[in-house]
């Protein structure tokens, strides 16, 4: 009888083990986009899972900007990371799908422009240089780095950048070429940036752009360029305060999260995202990113809160959007 009882036991365990499992389980949320945003969303996925000690699950994929933006129109994912505001085609895709989105930014961020440790001729680039390398009309034509200022060497000039998914890709066209989605196509792109790591730390005649976070993490590797101010014609590194001052142009920017308006009801969506506005001041410089002042957080967490859709920018691509004019929009909006 002992034995009867302590095997029912054993099975009745066994099977609240089991329900609990589908419980947690089916507490996902499910998270993909920007990899720049990536390692700031899975800070705040790591330390809010500790909190929730295993019963709810964040994934966090990287397929880029656009990439996540395809599967949150259709209604695949609860929040998408961008290191972009949403595009007119993509916002037209989310209302195909009946998807409403809360714009929340989280961080700011500069794009570097890196060659190899070794390239002992590169100090700075101007805005022009980098277009003449980048464009349309380059391909096949600019193929050694003498072509950009005859006094560097007369060797190949081997590009590397993010790929054409990626909002990073997307700014830094729209921001060099002056049209987003615009280049050269005879590159090595990866929506990985630590693949571009590699490349550009392997090989000695290297150029290469992507967010300043991923070249923090890997300085010992990379040579950072400074770029020239179009406006004050300074040589200018990206740091926090270039950054955060605006001087560093036009290559800075602030990147976002997008929440499905629907998965926001979810009671585990709406503690997640509440927690990653909280905390992304502090997780923010962790990870090596700027973080936007305390007043720009507070901004987003009161829409969020009042679950207000759209978007503050025109589903266009805008360059040189400051902390101070994001404040201000964020203000208006209220």
């Amino acid at each position: 009888m002992k034995k009867k009882l302590m095997g029912m036991c054993v099975i009745l365990f066994l099977a609240l083990l089991s329900v609990n499992k589908v419980v947690a389980a089916d507490k996902v949320i499910k998270i993909d986009g920007s990899s720049t945003v990536y390692p700031v969303t899975e800070a705040v996925a790591e330390e809010f899972q500790k909190l929730k000690k295993g019963s709810v699950n964040v994934t966090v994929g990287i397929s880029g900007t656009g990439g996540g933006f395809k599967k949150f129109c259709r209604g695949e994912t609860d929040i998408s990371n961008a290191s972009r505001p949403i595009l007119k085609a993509e916002m037209d895709l989310c209302k195909e799908h009946g998807i409403e989105y809360i714009e929340l930014p989280v961080a700011y961020d500069g794009l570097a422009v890196m060659v190899n440790p070794k390239n002992n001729w590169v100090k700075s680039m101007t805005v022009e240089e980098l277009k003449k390398i980048w464009e349309p009309a380059a391909q096949g034509k600019i193929k050694k780095w003498n072509q950009i200022r005859p006094e560097w060497p007369d060797a190949p000039l081997n590009l590397y950048g993010a790929g054409v998914d990626s909002g990073t890709y997307d700014y830094f066209t729209e921001a060099i070429v002056g049209k987003a989605k615009s280049s050269r196509g005879d590159f090595t792109s990866s929506e990985d940036d630590n693949v571009l790591v590699q490349g550009i730390a392997g090989d000695k005649y290297a150029l290469g752009f992507f967010g300043i976070a991923y070249y923090e993490e890997n300085k010992d590797k990379l040579k950072l360029v400074a770029i020239v101010n179009p406006k004050t014609k300074k040589e200018v590194y990206p740091n926090m305060k270039t950054v955060m001052d605006g001087d560093y142009q036009p290559l800075s920017r602030p990147i976002f999260i997008y929440v499905n308006r629907k998965s926001a009801d979810k009671p585990e969506v709406k503690e997640f995202v509440e927690f990653y506005l909280k905390n992304a001041s502090k997780l923010v410089k962790q990870v090596k990113y700027i973080p936007l002042p305390d007043k720009a957080y507070k901004l987003a967490l009161e829409r969020f809160e009042k679950k207000k859709v759209g978007t503050l920018f025109g589903g266009i691509a805008e360059v040189g959007v400051k902390i101070e004019d994001l404040l201000k929009r964020e203000e208006k909006d209220k």
